[in-house]
């Protein structure tokens, strides 16, 4: 079974997390939400959620992709935790994927995963860094090799979808998003 790991900052982006978290779980693979410390996460549109583990704890084991949702400050926690960035060099030297949503694609240009792709985000976070070697797009999602970036709340579904069809296939996504009854 494919597994992920969602790290939640406090001040994440909750529908972009949620999304992220449900639309997996539907597909079928295990999803471990995993606050940067113990308790609830409040996030950035003033919901509350409960994650199931702490990031110290789920870093005792292995997972085939890491999902960063985005949201502010949750993006700025996400970046500036020393944690996340060695996981990031970890699972890229592994060949695993990592993705990041909205403005969490900073953490992956601030770990380096950035460096010679394609990549989108939220209006404005990418192109106020300094990335000659990266291609910044408008479109709604990238898949460049094994990292994938998109670009806010409004396109969370078709990140998630897409996250599904890399890990299970196009025909789970499919599966899934007609179940969804998206037009």
């Amino acid at each position: 079974m494919a597994s992920v790991l969602v790290p939640l900052a406090q001040g994440c982006e909750e529908l972009e997390a949620v999304t992220i978290i449900d639309l997996l779980v539907r597909a079928g693979i295990e999803v471990v939400s995993a606050g940067l410390e113990s308790g609830p996460v409040h996030c950035s549109r003033g919901v509350t959620i409960l994650p199931e583990t702490t990031l110290d704890e789920a870093l005792k084991r292995d997972f085939d992709m890491l999902v960063l949702p985005g949201g502010q400050p949750g993006t700025d926690h996400l970046d500036a935790d020393p944690r996340i960035h060695q996981l990031l060099r970890r699972m890229a030297a592994e060949g695993k994927y990592t993705a990041a949503i909205c403005a969490a694609p900073k953490v992956l240009a601030s770990g380096g995963l950035l460096a010679g792709r394609r990549a989108t985000a939220y209006p404005g976070t990418l192109e106020r860094l300094d990335l000659p070697e990266t291609t910044v797009t408008t479109e709604p999602v990238i898949i460049d090799g094994n990292v994938i970036t998109s670009r806010g709340p409004g396109t969370a579904m078709d990140f998630a979808l897409g996250l599904i069809e890399i890990l299970l296939g196009h025909d789970k996504r499919i599966e899934v998003e007609t179940a969804l009854q998206r037009p």
